[in-house]
């Protein structure tokens, strides 16, 4: 029997154990895995998330025996380039459904084809591919819950056929060539005290969770000054870890059944952006285009102020000072500080969405900014613009002791006053909301 060779083309799937790309391709012989640094994702990405990056590719490049293939450039240009020196008929890969994902996936299947070879997407990042997720009706979910219950319908299902399908091959027959000489940008070395790469690492983080954390799941996930949550966004957001092995793993209760929920709230999102992708920076709700919104000088002060965490509000000072030392931030702290830049500030939301990517580890385009849009009020299934929280009430509730404004802030306690009042800024922001009804 010929034995052929296909080439695993890595993106969001950056682990060997349940890659259903990967075991398809090791199923037809030999697997040339490929990497490819592309220039439009590097000059948009953020340290931090280049840094977490290159180390997860390392890690990758051991777990295939050193054979990972790392090369620069143009994907319509790199893929088929390597698929010919390869021999490799079929390039595989985990389906993309960002917006520039799916263009760039096109272009190289294109390209593909003008050579005799074929791109073949297999599974994606996501339990339930977006677009997946679809009403009786055949139209797409505007509103969480309903999607929820739906979802997680297909989950089970999807989970029950999987485990009908052939088993895993584990770490494939590599085949490799020498890969083009890169030099990371000098903001992926980072002195920040980023999560350890890799599955393994996953792993026992997961099993920290399970352990520590994911019983009192739903009471804990709150308060920022302990560690309540699983701290497995970064794993996901590159594929270390695939949602549906942490499903697997949860065992029903409601505690776990929460967590589940969380990660559904990452698919919704997608399903958003795929279903609107000009939503990525636009708000989705077009009558907040209208929105009066401060983009002058002063408006640009106030901006460094929240980013440098000097606002005056323990909790959002707090949180953004997280931010820049670690690359993370509490998810409620996150959602305390957007409403603070949107509707205290008076900012666009775009803005703050910007300042997370560029500093997140775990920076995901549709997690990041639909969440910054459900905080502004103009995205699917957003809180009521009305809904302003109020820093200092939030602090009392979600931060009693002060534990984690002191953990963050060295010069605690805060004397001074707060940058802005924030019942006058709310009354400004829910006037200006009012102005669309009028306009």
């Amino acid at each position: 029997m010929t034995v052929l060779t296909s080439i695993m083309w890595f993106r969001r799937d950056l682990r060997v154990r349940a890659n259903d790309a990967l075991a398809a391709a090791a199923r037809g012989g030999s697997v040339l895995p490929l990497f490819v640094v592309d220039p439009v994702l590097i000059a948009s990405s953020g340290g931090p998330r280049l840094a977490f990056l290159r180390d997860s590719l390392a890690d990758l490049d051991r777990s295939l025996g050193g054979a990972l293939v790392v090369r620069v450039g143009d994907p319509s240009v790199v893929v088929p380039s390597a698929a010919r020196e390869a021999g490799a008929s079929t390039v595989f890969v985990a389906r993309d459904f960002t917006p520039y994902g799916r263009r760039r996936d096109r272009a190289v299947s294109d390209a593909l084809a003008a050579t005799g070879s074929v791109l073949r997407g297999i599974g994606s990042p996501y339990t339930v591919p977006p677009g997946g997720v679809l009403k009786p009706d055949g139209k797409p979910y505007a509103v969480f819950t309903p999607y929820w219950r739906t979802w997680r319908r297909l989950a089970s299902e999807n989970r029950a056929a999987a485990a009908s399908a052939p088993a895993d091959v584990g770490v494939p027959e590599c085949v490799t060539t020498r890969g083009d000489e890169f030099t990371w940008p000098e903001r992926s070395f980072t002195a920040l005290d980023l999560p350890v790469a890799g599955e393994a690492a996953a792993w026992d983080r997961w099993e920290w969770f399970v352990e520590h954390g994911l019983g009192t799941y739903g009471a804990a996930r709150n308060t920022p000054s302990i560690d309540g949550t699983s701290r497995l966004s970064t794993y996901l957001r590159w594929g270390v870890l695939h949602p549906s092995q942490l499903i697997d793993e949860c065992d029903g209760s409601p505690a776990a059944e929460e967590f589940v929920r969380e990660l559904c709230w990452r698919e919704f999102y997608a399903d958003v952006l795929h279903q609107r992708p000009e939503s990525a920076w636009k708000n989705l709700d077009g009558r907040f285009d209208r929105m009066q919104v401060d983009t002058d000088n002063a408006a640009r002060e106030r901006f460094a102020l929240w980013q440098q965490g000097h606002t005056g509000f323990p909790i959002v000072d707090a949180g953004m000072r997280q931010l820049a030392a670690t690359g993370w931030m509490h998810n409620r702290v996150r959602m305390i500080v957007a409403s603070f830049l949107v509707k205290d500030l008076h900012l666009p939301w775009q803005w703050g969405a910007r300042h997370f990517m560029d500093h997140l580890v775990d920076g995901d385009l549709a997690s990041n900014n639909h969440g910054w849009q459900w905080a502004a009020g103009c995205g699917t299934d957003a809180a009521p613009y009305h809904r302003i929280l109020n820093p200092t009430l939030q602090a009392e509730r979600f931060d009693p002791s002060g534990a984690y404004a002191q953990q963050w802030i060295e010069e605690w306690p805060l004397t001074g006053p707060p940058m802005v009042d924030h019942a006058v800024e709310r009354a400004e922001a829910l006037r200006r909301r009012a102005a669309l009804s009028v306009a």
